[in-house]
């Protein structure tokens, strides 16, 4: 297989076969769920490959029925599943969700310990050839998961790094699953500190760094390292700072908020995206608002991530740009 037959960008992570409950109310009380998947890091993966790119995903599912859907639904949004190995020895991870009709956090509940992506690790990825990698795309999911998930987290970054990719860090905090708050801030802030951009949330990174102002949770990444920090706002919008600039992007308001849950992965597809097509900062923020917004709008995870067409339709009807 040629360099070229390679993904220009890669993603990894854990994915999950999600059941989403069809009406509202207690889980213990819903008789009818809709399938799907779920996970963070697919969410982005999916929402790059929807907008024309060469997308892989790195992952472990189980041998079992769950895992052979996972794939079924990635391979048919255009993922490159040549490093999603199947594994004989542990389970898919499940997560089932309720939902909501006040437009705030849907209950979630997991059942993913031992999964077979928490048993990822560095031997994964001795396939890849990172010099044909154009972007990688990491969160803080695979390094909460276990030991080795988070070495591979670390040689994920360092060969991408090495190899001269770009890196979008998103920490996509999961308290429950770390051992303590000081192991997940340390482990978290020093992958930060190895990506070019670095996409937390207000509250995320406040936590992480104990700052309160957006302004100095991104100084708190630039000194460590990244080359630009863009913090989610929510409805507000985002804020961008660089070692040369920095502004607010507003929000792009919605008539009702469905579902929040992938809201966060939205808006960094729209801004890893937007950076890739080499759009100007100003742009992939808005662009990540614009998608953000997109997605709160639809029940699901990931439904409301845009096709290139789609995409191209809804900036068209924006501003333009100074």
């Amino acid at each position: 297989m040629s360099r070229a037959d390679n993904p220009e960008i890669l993603a990894f992570g854990e994915a999950m076969t999600l059941f989403a409950a069809e009406a509202p109310g207690d889980l213990a009380e819903v008789e009818r769920f809709t399938r799907g998947i779920a996970g963070a890091d697919t969410n982005v993966a999916i929402g790059l490959a929807r907008l024309g790119f060469h997308v892989g995903w790195l992952s472990r599912v189980g041998d079992d029925s769950f895992g052979r859907f996972i794939r079924r639904m990635l391979e048919s949004e255009g993922l490159d599943c040549r490093h999603l190995v199947r594994d004989p020895e542990h389970a898919t991870g499940l997560v089932f969700k309720a939902r909501t009709e006040d437009g705030s956090d849907p209950h979630v509940e997991y059942v993913r310990r031992g999964s077979a992506a928490s048993h990822l690790s560095p031997a994964d990825a001795g396939a890849v050839d990172f010099a044909a990698v154009r972007h990688l795309h990491a969160t803080g999911i695979p390094p909460a998961l276990s030991d080795t998930a988070r070495a591979l987290s670390e040689h994920m970054l360092e060969r991408a790094r090495k190899a001269g990719a770009s890196i979008s860090f998103d920490p996509n905090l999961r308290p429950s699953l770390w051992p303590s708050e000081r192991e997940m801030c340390d482990t978290l802030n020093d992958l930060a500190a190895r990506a070019d951009w670095v996409l937390p949330g207000l509250a995320e990174g406040r936590r992480l760094t104990g700052l309160d102002s957006a302004h100095d949770i991104a100084g708190f990444y630039l000194e460590r390292g990244a080359r630009a920090v863009i913090v989610k706002l929510g409805p507000e919008g985002s804020y961008y700072r660089s070692h040369t600039e920095s502004f607010t992007v507003e929000g792009v308001k919605v008539d009702k908020v469905v579902d929040t849950v992938g809201a966060g992965d939205g808006f960094a597809v729209g801004v890893v995206s937007a950076l890739l097509d080499g759009l100007s900062p100003h742009a992939a923020l808005r662009r990540g608002n614009l998608i953000g917004a997109e997605a709160v709008q639809v029940p699901g995870d990931m439904e409301g991530l845009p096709h290139r067409g789609r995409l191209q339709q809804l900036e068209s009807a924006l501003p333009t740009l100074d």
